[in-house]
């Protein structure tokens, strides 16, 4: 569903993610804010580092949790999303356990996923976090849905106000047979 209000539109859960590749390839404004960057991306494995700064850091002077869990949300995703993309789906997470091991002020850390296993509805990433020495600073595990995507493409063709399946208000969507 798309609402409009003072000028900004939303899109709701409704609407079907976007397929578009620099979905993955290019980091959001969120992500290039926590620091991740990839450095390799396949359909089974994703790598990558955030280099951490007091621009991370918590009242208390070290790195805020946030930060390893929105790195190791985002690993899972991008590398699950990547196995599914020529079924046209991406895979949404639904559950992330992060564990923080041991906390860190500031220096690069490295960001590995893995899949542990990948099934035909849902998927499991397990992401370590570990510093240039290979300590281990966070561990997470991402349990992910695979959904139907969209182009983005179809993204931009106007829906009709109020519904998800772009129906007139007050009618009921046609029904393939």
């Amino acid at each position: 569903m798309v609402v409009e209000s003072r000028g900004a539109t939303t899109r709701t859960a409704a609407d079907a993610p976007s397929l578009n590749a620099a979905s993955l390839e290019q980091p959001s404004a969120f992500l290039r804010a926590a620091g991740l960057i990839f450095e390799e991306i396949t359909a089974t494995r994703v790598t990558g580092y955030l280099a951490l700064s007091l621009e991370h850091h918590t009242p208390w002077g070290i790195v805020h949790g946030g930060v390893y869990t929105t790195a190791i949300e985002s690993a899972a995703s991008v590398g699950a999303s990547s196995a599914v993309r020529e079924r046209d789906q991406v895979a949404v997470g639904l559950t992330n356990t992060t564990h923080f091991l041991r906390s860190v002020t500031d220096g690069r850390v490295n960001v590995e996923a893995t899949a542990l296993s990948q099934g035909r509805t849902q998927q499991l990433w397990r992401v370590d976090i570990a510093d240039e020495s290979g300590r281990l600073i966070a561990h997470g595990e991402v349990r992910l849905q695979n959904v139907t995507g969209n182009h983005r493409e179809e993204l931009s063709q106007p829906r009709q106000p109020g519904r998800a399946d772009g129906a007139a208000p007050g009618r009921l969507p046609r029904r393939s047979r």
